[in-house]
């Protein structure tokens, strides 16, 4: 069982001479691991109380995998406030990036794209 909601895994794999183009996805990893993290050990104790699905955790997991670090926080932020007891809920899906080019790893973690 994972952390992560399905649509956030891939079956990329890091491979050693793409580690010098993974620098620029360190900090969308670091946060991904700390989403990860959070996804594991504290929201299991909060059980199913979101008004959206997904969950904010994971609306957070695939902003930031989308979007990157900063804005993927940013829109991750937005979205817990406007996740409150007076909001209506409902399906509030991360919307794609239009030019997203990276592959997803079976632990949820950008990689660069490989062409061959």
């Amino acid at each position: 069982m994972t952390a992560l909601p399905a649509s956030s895994i891939g079956t990329a794999h890091v491979r050693s001479g793409d580690l010098l183009r993974s620098i620029p996805l360190l900090p969308r990893n670091l946060v991904l691991g700390f989403l990860t993290g959070y996804r594991k050990v504290i929201s299991p104790m909060y059980g199913d109380v979101c008004a959206y699905y997904p969950s904010c955790s994971a609306y957070a997991v695939g902003a930031v995998q989308q979007h990157g670090a900063v804005r993927g926080t940013m829109r991750s932020a937005w979205r817990i406030l406007r996740c409150n007891p007076w909001s209506h809920g409902g399906v509030d899906d991360v919307r794609p990036h239009e030019h997203f080019r990276y592959d997803l790893t079976a632990h949820g973690f950008v990689v660069p794209s490989r062409k061959d």
